[in-house]
């Protein structure tokens, strides 16, 4: 199959034939980082793309190339052995790593930026979880919590070493901690600074490794911490303990524990923000009387008086019965209590005579309730 033509290297570049070699250079930094794999991660010819822009700056950017190129074009280049050739790249990402050093922005290394290392690792957050009744989500709880995360190695007290053995200093990196490594690019030689594989950048490794941790120097441990539950916390909130995760590498900062808070229901509230709601069933004689009875509170009982002619559906707001108000200390919000006025079943003969008396002396003023069509629609779909 005939080799395919390259593109003009200009045209690749968007530079003119006469351009000068600070804006060749500034037009082909502009189109790699365009072409950077984390801004192109959706387009799969980025890679190619880059090379292409690769490819044309090393011909523009070397006069000798450049010239060879303008008068007998890429054929010039290959008979003659200068054309490049970035086969040898695995990805996008290592290609622009030769060019622009590890981190692919203006702080990582490489011939645009100093040579990047990465110190001991922060270490990871870990999340807990705790069970609490309404009740105890109101009140405020202290409850302890069990979890596991990584802890230093109690044995070793986190060097990694088995006790009495000495430490020595790393052959590989020669205590340095990092490697460097060099790679040859259209520009000349690139060094590269990478963690060393041995003492993962320690730049010490144990002549005994712990038995315990196998020379890591952590290992999983159980632990048990008390954590405060503010009063009025809600389902699915979070309580954040600094330092508590999992430990960091080589005295690195240890990672947060999350303890994530679960308000189980309750058969007599459903909550709404700061208010709480209840139902509070009324026999219909009663609400048609006036009554006065016990509705349920996060306190005990209270007796809530009932109008006379209350209708199904109304509430009754109970000022300041509700939720706690997270962290506002002294502020609380409502208990709505939802009338729902019940027609007795199952009547004695009694009742059905007594009930039948009602109905015969019922009058349309007995009925008439000044609400609108619309009025009475939204009261009786609760809207």
């Amino acid at each position: 199959m005939a080799r395919a033509t390259p593109r003009d290297p200009y045209e690749v570049l968007g530079v003119s034939r006469d351009a000068e070699d600070a804006q060749v250079k500034k037009a082909f930094r502009r189109l790699a980082r365009e072409l950077h794999p984390d801004v192109n991660a959706h387009d799969p010819d980025a890679e190619e793309k880059f090379k292409e822009a690769a490819s044309a700056y090393e011909i523009l950017s070397d006069p000798e190339r450049r010239a060879t190129f303008d008068r007998y074009g890429h054929e010039g280049l290959r008979t003659g052995g200068q054309e490049p050739d970035f086969g040898a790249f695995g990805s996008v990402s290592d290609l622009f790593d030769a060019f622009f050093g590890g981190g692919g922005g203006g702080g990582g290394g490489g011939i645009f930026g100093s040579a990047f290392t990465r110190g001991p690792a922060q270490g990871a957050d870990v999340q807990a979880a705790v069970e609490l009744d309404l009740a105890q989500a109101a009140a405020g709880e202290s409850v302890e919590v069990t979890h596991e995360a990584v802890d230093r190695c109690e044995r070793c007290a986190g060097n990694g070493a088995e006790p009495g053995t000495p430490i020595r200093t790393c052959e590989r990196c020669a205590g340095a901690g990092a490697l460097r490594a060099m790679t040859r690019t259209p520009f000349g030689q690139v060094v590269r600074q990478m963690e060393c594989d041995v003492c993962a950048g320690e730049g010490k490794v144990p002549e005994q490794p712990c038995e315990r941790c196998a020379g890591r120097g952590r290992e999983v441990a159980r632990r048990t911490v008390r954590v405060d539950i503010p009063a009025g916390i809600t389902d699915g909130q979070r309580i954040r303990l600094a330092g508590r995760g999992h430990a960091g590498e080589a005295g690195a900062p240890s990672g947060d524990l999350y303890v994530v808070v679960q308000v189980a229901a309750d058969e007599r509230f459903v909550r709404d923000g700061d208010d709480l709601v209840t139902v509070l069933d009324v026999p219909a004689p009663l609400a048609a009387l006036g009554t006065s009875l016990p509705a349920p509170t996060l306190d005990g009982e209270v007796d809530v008086d009932i109008e006379a002619g209350t209708q199904p559906g109304e509430t009754i707001t109970l000022r300041g019965r509700g939720m706690p108000v997270l962290r506002r200390p002294g502020r609380h919000g409502d208990l709505r209590v939802v009338v729902n006025v019940v027609v007795p079943r199952r009547l004695s003969r009694e009742q059905r005579d007594l009930t039948q008396r009602l109905a015969d002396s019922i009058t349309e003023d007995n009925m008439r309730t000044g609400e609108s069509l619309l009025g009475k629609l939204r009261r009786a779909l609760h809207v």
